[in-house]
């Protein structure tokens, strides 16, 4: 007998942050579905889903201590030095560091081949190393800042080539930051350099990557790195709880933990930087794992920290606390929900189509062995697996602005590929502006109308401010999730999942809701979607208004307008052969563009129906579905 479970649950953020209003089964659940042609049916209701809790920052709590390591770390938050602690009546340890680290996740060669060669190869863009104004005074793009100022070229570096060959381009190219940064400042602000954020993955990816910077002839060079590595582990003491934003207070306080263990007399640092990670954490995720950012490459930053913070715990002999192993067991899963058939990630929150074989290595990096996310609440992005088709849909209010990077606009927008090619994508690539992606174009990309959504009046459904902030717009979403299936009809395959969404992005400004219906067949062979704009007051308004829906293609797509002007015929690469109808109005081709796996720009072509709905409402189905 069919079974469907239903779910009514309200899940409101800390004090006015938005809504996500939910009914039907939890993801990943596999339900039967209809038969195109048929008329549809909700499978009758079988049981009812414990309701899902709060969209609340997630909670840990910090590890247990007795009471003399907890004097110890008391002591230390006040200020008094870890010497000090451990050591009183002892002379003072020479700077040195007590392990050498294994790197957990290998980096990208073919830019540890262009350090090299004399330059940086950031999301495509060369930039001569001699060119490059460390000291922070000429701002540079915040990609760029990021790899540079973050260190994160040293495990490009690392990967390029044996260690005697990259050990004088690393000390090199210390030597000309060092130069730059003598002088630490009080407080963060000064510079990209002293981001904490920033300044975190630095003194991390020096702690794990020692050997590129401290294993040259130079005895001087040497001691001149230590010092400042521990100068800038005190900075993070006294400054990481003024992060520019909860993923960089994580940062900073991996950094202090990670210091903590491999720089002498740092048992206080350690307890005080567990502690305070565990609470950083807690700040940074939603129950469900996910980072409040929404964003997939911040998701990846956060399983990154915690996997190079565990390698420094092994490198000493150490076991990760179990409530950092049971946070990175959280964080993989919802990483793995915005994965395609291929293992690329979707491109939502500014990322892009990150390579399988990244995500692969981080995965496996991680030790975490898992499915992907099956129960959404507060990561907000449903996910759909029918036969070699998936779909992705995002749910869920855009996150707000005190946590996003490169916020979009991107509500009830999706992307569908299958057998491992895109058929609709997002542009992504916002976070990838300052490399080939020019930084011009990042506000546009987080735009709706970077999205496959629907977009009124050429305005987006929440306001893209500068910054990746986001402002006022969606503030809840609704979404109805149920299997259906066909009336006699008990073969598999012949059924699907109905997703029905809306956001109220546009009831303040038009007095108009956007819902979306989408219908996935259970062979992953038709995606049927009806758009809707419904009056949100009493009395509908007189007028009309500009709509335009739009579906931006998968690069390599070859597309073919029909005579009648409904309908478009896409070639995929792999030969297959697709065809999208347009219920009413026509189907124009424009172009657009792709962020791809290295955040590099590709042209792609984009579907676009538009015209001017009545302001009392309208609806515009459409059909995708694959041939022979």
């Amino acid at each position: 007998m069919a079974r469907a479970d239903s779910l009514a649950v309200r899940a409101a953020s800390d004090e006015t942050g938005p809504a996500i209003v939910m009914s039907g089964p939890p993801e990943g659940t596999e339900e039967p579905g209809v038969v195109a042609g048929d008329p549809p049916r909700a499978v009758p209701e079988a049981g009812v889903i414990e309701p899902g809790r709060a969209l609340a920052l997630a909670q840990f709590a910090t590890p247990a201590l007795g009471a003399g390591e907890w004097l110890i770390r008391f002591a230390y938050r006040l200020g008094i030095p870890g010497p000090a602690l451990t050591s009183p009546f002892a002379r003072p340890h020479k700077p040195r560091l007590l392990a050498t680290v294994t790197p957990p996740l290998a980096g990208n060669r073919a830019a540890g081949t262009a350090l090299r060669a004399g330059h940086f190869l950031i999301h495509g863009l060369k930039l001569p190393i001699a060119q490059v104004e460390f000291g922070g005074v000429g701002r540079l793009a915040p990609p760029v800042e990021r790899v540079v100022h973050g260190f994160y070229w040293l495990a490009d570096l690392d990967a390029a080539a044996p260690r005697e060959q990259v050990v004088p381009v690393a000390e090199r190219i210390l030597s000309a930051w060092l130069g730059a940064n003598a002088t630490i400042p009080a407080r963060p602000g000064k510079g990209a350099a002293w981001s904490v954020g920033n300044t975190g993955h630095r003194v991390l990816a020096w702690l794990v990557h020692a050997p590129l910077i401290l294993s040259g002839p130079d005895r001087a060079m040497r001691a001149r790195v230590l010092a400042h590595l521990g100068e800038t582990a005190r900075w993070l003491d006294r400054n990481v709880a003024r992060g520019e934003d909860a993923l960089a207070r994580v940062a900073g306080w991996s950094a202090i933990t990670a210091a903590g263990l491999l720089l002498p007399d740092g048992r206080p640092r350690r307890l005080y930087g567990e502690a305070g990670l565990i609470a950083a954490l807690g700040e940074c995720l939603g129950e469900d794992g996910g980072v409040l950012s929404r964003s997939p490459i911040d998701q990846m930053e956060a399983i990154a920290l915690l996997v190079r913070l565990s390698a420094c715990y092994q490198a000493t002999r150490r076991t990760l606390p179990g409530q950092l192993q049971a946070v990175l067991a959280m964080l993989v899963p919802p990483l793995l929900a915005l994965g395609h058939g291929d293992g690329t990630l979707g491109s939502w929150q500014g990322g892009w189509a990150v390579a399988a074989h990244e995500v692969a290595a981080l995965i496996a990096a991680s030790g975490v062995r898992t499915r992907p996310l099956r129960e959404v609440r507060q990561w907000g992005y449903q996910r759909v697996v029918a036969g070699k088709s998936i779909l992705q849909f995002d749910a869920a209010p855009p996150p707000l602005a005190r946590h996003a990077r490169s916020g979009c606009a991107s509500s009830l927008a999706l992307e569908f590929s299958h057998a491992g090619h895109r058929l609709i994508v997002n542009c992504g690539g916002a976070a990838a502006a300052g490399g080939l992606m020019p930084v011009r174009l990042e506000q546009g990309l987080r735009a709706t109308a970077a999205h496959s959504t629907l977009v009124l009046d050429d305005a987006n459904s929440t306001a893209v401010l500068i910054h990746g902030a986001l402002g006022t717009g969606v503030s809840e979403v609704e979404i109805d999730r149920r299997a259906l299936a066909s009336e006699g009809q008990a073969r598999s395959g012949f059924g699907a999942t109905r997703i029905e969404a809306s956001h109220d992005g546009y009831s303040a400004r038009y007095g108009l809701m956007h819902r979306r219906i989408l219908m996935l067949r259970d062979d992953g062979t038709e995606l049927r979607g009806e758009d809707l704009l419904l009056p949100t007051r009493g009395r509908a308004r007189r007028g009309k208004i500009g709509y335009a829906l739009r579906f931006h293609l998968g690069p390599g797509i070859e597309v073919g307008l029909a005579e009648d002007g409904h309908g478009v015929g896409l070639a995929l690469p792999d030969g297959s052969y697709w065809q999208f109808r347009a219920a009413a109005g026509e189907v124009s081709i424009e172009e657009s563009i792709w962020a791809d796996d290295q955040g590099r720009p590709v042209p792609i072509q984009q579907l676009v129906i538009q015209g001017l709905a009545s302001r009392g409402g309208g609806n515009f189905g459409w059909l995708l579905k694959k041939m022979g």
